[in-house]
């Protein structure tokens, strides 16, 4: 039984007759005749019956009807996906996102994105830089939102999405928090909440060059995966920490942010969009080059949709 026969014998049952059944399905009608006889060979038994106006589903054709029909509605519909999914248009998406790119990426571009393309599912799965890049690596995951510099950027392709610097996160009723700028030397004596560096190995390595940058080494007091939790551990008065900027969104009256005075020329911190180094298919591609174009707009470089 195929694709070909089933429509076939649903067109048959449609019109009663195989003279009508032949000229829909633009074939001769001994052809058509010769195929439903081996397809109900193949099934076991009569489909149709004669009858004087042409035929009629028996028992076992009705029974055949609905199903026959629901195959061709899916086969049908997977090769829609399959065409959509090989123009860029459909399929499924899965995407692992560090936490501050809730801050202010993931809502600008989700909704930019699936509205461009409605029939793309989006699968959103939390993670570190070091899950999103294992999760590439490994197909889990289509594409990771991570934080970079990367220290192993050659396994992958990397697309900048946001240019972003450290600020030093201090508990809002510090003597740090009177000032609204500081030299992150000022802050050495200061026990930091660090990064996991098991876990986010490479936030955890730029955050302690930074560090070494300004002439010291961290007093780590307390070590954690997620800015959010790092955060509340700021807030708790555990120590200060070392956070993108774009932390500053995290509500809270318990933390404030000071900008550095001493960051060295050309050292930022950013959001990447990272995706296996060979041919990752015109899905990836899409949700690449929209987020490069939404960060744009962002940033104020004039892109237009």
């Amino acid at each position: 039984m195929n694709l070909r026969q089933l429509q076939q014998f649903i067109t048959l049952a449609e019109t009663g007759n195989y003279h009508r059944a032949a000229e829909q399905l633009h074939m001769a009608q001994p052809p058509l005749s010769v195929s439903i006889r081996k397809l109900e060979e193949e099934m076991g038994g009569a489909l149709f019956s004669r009858t004087s106006k042409g035929v009629a589903l028996t028992a076992a054709g009705e029974a055949m009807l609905q199903n026959a029909r629901q195959a061709l509605f899916h086969a049908d519909q997977c090769r829609q996906m399959v065409s959509a999914s090989l123009h860029g248009e459909g399929g499924v998406l899965r995407v692992g996102f560090i936490a501050t790119a809730t801050y202010e990426l993931l809502p600008t571009l989700i909704p930019s994105f699936r509205q461009r393309y409605p029939k793309i599912d989006l699968e959103l799965i939390e993670a570190t830089t070091r899950d999103a890049l294992d999760g590439v690596l490994s197909r889990q995951l289509d594409v990771g939102l991570v934080r970079y510099p990367l220290l192993e950027n050659h396994r992958f392709r990397l697309a900048p999405l946001d240019d972003d610097e450290f600020v030093l996160a201090v508990p809002a009723d510090s003597k740090l928090a009177e000032k609204s700028s500081i030299a992150l030397s000022a802050a050495a004596e200061e026990g930091f909440i660090m990064y996991e560096p098991a876990r986010v190995a490479n936030l955890h390595a730029v955050a302690m060059m930074r560090c070494h940058q300004s002439g010291f080494s961290p007093r780590v007091v307390q070590e954690a995966i997620q800015v959010p939790t790092i955060l509340s551990l700021v807030e708790s008065g555990v120590g200060v920490a070392l956070v993108a900027g774009v932390a500053r969104r995290y509500q809270t009256r318990g933390v404030k942010f000071l900008s550095l005075t001493d960051t060295p020329r050309g050292f930022r911190i950013g959001i990447a969009a990272v995706t296996a180094s060979e041919d990752n298919g015109l899905l990836v591609q899409a949700f690449v080059e929209h987020a490069v174009m939404v960060s744009k707009r962002q940033r104020g470089d004039g892109v237009r949709s």
